[in-house]
Formats: structure tokens, C-alpha cells, sequence
């Protein structure tokens, strides 16, 4: 299968730049591939579209305002995004910058406290931020909002709360778990009072999921690493959940690719660590019974796990009427409700 193989036209008007006035106002397209159908509507309307005793998984992940600038000390601009904090004062980023600094090179940010570069890992740097002060809190005072590359302005003061979800509690990662942002409070009480449950994984969304898939044949590709957890108590919730007949729905990729990492000969277990896991057509996700998400790019490792839940012909089909429908596409679009149907 090769990479070429997920692609399809997008006209660049359709790419979101502004997240809307409300969170739950943007569009659900709700796709049944067992009945083969698929629906035009409201994501504000999803409560009725749910049923008491169903569970919707959330990732509860906190953004970083990941992004920062400074100079090398030979006076080149130097732009840092964190990929993953590793340490109270250490972090794997990418950065841009004219000429790659070696080993030992050191970056002044604009506050005047000094970084080290301490060695290269691929496409990332290691960090070591020389300052009294953790890294997470010369972020919070230094640091930018990471809006994903294909948000072609710069970060403005609602984008400190509208590119991350209102259930964000635990810090660490420096993209969102986008499908989490339609829910506002007022959709959670909603979907409360109709008898749905909620439950939570965390997964660090990292830098590198917005890295371009490089390898033509897909099985040539090697996912970058993201930290997760998945509790007890969640695990109990989910098997309490199916043995009574409700259904689990995933609220976005990460929490799919955080699930599946847990699961071991098709039984969800209490996991923390690393997953380099990538899903794609041939693999069956057994995890789930649905799932919200939004619109991903060409060819990418998100668009092929969403093809991997039902077809990769099912969700090609689903996107181009999605673009002839003028639907939002990615991080501040609108979403989808994929119910894959028996045997999927």
C-alpha cells in the first residue's frame, strides 16, 4: 500500500484558520459504513445521535505554549518547538534556524537565559535549558502557542483557550487532540443528562505528527514516539460499558492510538510508556465501537488509521463529498462520526 494511495484534492479555502465563535457550532458528518449511509449534521446534536450507557474516551492532555525564539550566539534567528519535555530542564525540539548548530552550540532566548544543544536525534535536537526556573514555566512565560503549520497566521490571545479542550488537565503536549475541541461545557452536560459516560486517556500529542510521511510504501514508515496512559480505571469502565451493551467512542486518533497500544491479544490492560504504534488498512482495531474525529490531511498516518476503521475507499469516497459539501478541514474544522459497522 503506498502513501499515494491516501491522497486527495483539497482547495486550500477549505483549510480552517479561525476556530468558529462556538465550540459545538461546526459541522458533524456522520458516516454509518454498515448502512452505508452518511449525514449531514450538527455536532451540537450529537447527544441525540448517542445512547444512555455509551461511553465517549476523551484524551485529556494539556497543550504547551511550545513555540519559542531566540538567537545563537553568532547572532542567527533561532526558532525553537519543543516536541516533548524529557526532563525539568531538558526537552527533544525541533529547530529553525539557517545553519544547524553541533553539539554543545548554544541558543539565547529572548529573555537572556542560555540553551544547550546537546546532541541530534534525526530530525530533533536535545535541549538543555541553562536557568533556574523548570522548563515548564519558561514556556508558560516565554512560549508561544504551536498552531499546526497549515494555520498560516500568528497565534492570537484565543488561541491560548480555543486550541485546547476544556477537560485539559495533564500538561505535556505541544499539539491538540483536535476531535476535543467541539465539546464545550454546555454539549458535556447535555450528553450527561442523556445517560452517556465519559472517561479519559492521556496522550502527549508530540511535534512529529505533522511531519510529512517521507516513505513511498507505507510499511517503510517508522511513527515518532508519544507517552500515554491508559488507567485502571478506565479499563474497568470500558469492560462495565460493553458487557452492558453500550458502545465505546473514541473522541479522536490519539485516543485510538492510545487504546490499541494497550491492548494486548485483544484484551485492554492499565498501560503507561511509549507507543510508536501505527495503524493502517489490514490492521483491526478492536478497541472501539465509534469515532469522532476531524478532517485529516493527504496522505497522513491520521487519515490512513480513520480508512483502517472501515475502508480506505469508504473514507476517500467520505472526503471528496466532504470538500463538494464545503466542510472545514483540520485542526480548527469541523468532524466526523465514523460508526465502522460489524466486522470492521
Amino acid at each position: 500500500m503506498k502513501k499515494s494511495d491516501f491522497d486527495f484534492d483539497l482547495p486550500n479555502a477549505l483549510i480552517a484558520q479561525s476556530p468558529l465563535a462556538e465550540r459545538s457550532a461546526s459541522r458533524l458528518l456522520v458516516l454509518d459504513r454498515g448502512a452505508g449511509t452518511r449525514q449531514n449534521r450538527q455536532f451540537r446534536e450529537l447527544p441525540g445521535m448517542l445512547q444512555p450507557g455509551d461511553l465517549l474516551v476523551f484524551n485529556d492532555t494539556r497543550v504547551l505554549p511550545a513555540r519559542l525564539f531566540g538567537h545563537k550566539e553568532s547572532g542567527g534567528a533561532v526558532e525553537i518547538l519543543i516536541e516533548r519535555v524529557t526532563g525539568t530542564h531538558e526537552a527533544r525540539a525541533q529547530l529553525g534556524v539557517s545553519k544547524k548548530p553541533k553539539e554543545g552550540g548554544r541558543i539565547v532566548l529572548a529573555d537572556g537565559s542560555a540553551v544547550t544543544v546537546l546532541g541530534r536525534e534525526g530530525e530533533f535536537f536535545r535541549l538543555r535549558f541553562e536557568s533556574h526556573e523548570p522548563l515548564e514555566k519558561i514556556l508558560l512565560r516565554l512560549g508561544e502557542m504551536p498552531l499546526p503549520p497549515y494555520i498560516e497566521r500568528r497565534p492570537g490571545q484565543e488561541d491560548t483557550t480555543r486550541y485546547q479542550t476544556v477537560f485539559a488537565r495533564e500538561p505535556g503536549a505541544v499539539a491538540a487532540p483536535t476531535a476535543g475541541l467541539h465539546f464545550d461545557e454546555g454539549l458535556l452536560g447535555r450528553l450527561a443528562e442523556r445517560g452517556v459516560d465519559f472517561g479519559y486517556v492521556t496522550l502527549h500529542v508530540g511535534a512529529g505528527t505533522f511531519q510529512p510521511m517521507r516513505a513511498e510504501d507505507i510499511t517503510d514508515h517508522v511513527m515518532h514516539r508519544e507517552w500515554l496512559n491508559v488507567g485502571a480505571e478506565l479499563v474497568e469502565k470500558i469492560r462495565r460499558t460493553r458487557a452492558a451493551g453500550g458502545r465505546v467512542v473514541a473522541v479522536g486518533t490519539t485516543v485510538v492510538r492510545a487504546l490499541e497500544s494497550a491492548t494486548v491479544e485483544g484484551r485492554l490492560h492499565p498501560f503507561a510508556g511509549e507507543t510508536q504504534i501505527f495503524i493502517f488498512p489490514g490492521y483491526r482495531i478492536t478497541s472501539i465501537d465509534g469515532l469522532i474525529t476531524n478532517f485529516h490531511l493527504p496522505q497522513s498516518t491520521l487519515l490512513m488509521l480513520v480508512s483502517a476503521l472501515t475502508s480506505r475507499e469508504f473514507i476517500l469516497d467520505a472526503y471528496r463529498y466532504a470538500v463538494q459539501e464545503r466542510y472545514r478541514f483540520f485542526s480548527y474544522g469541523d468532524a466526523m462520526l465514523v460508526w465502522p459497522g460489524k466486522g470492521a
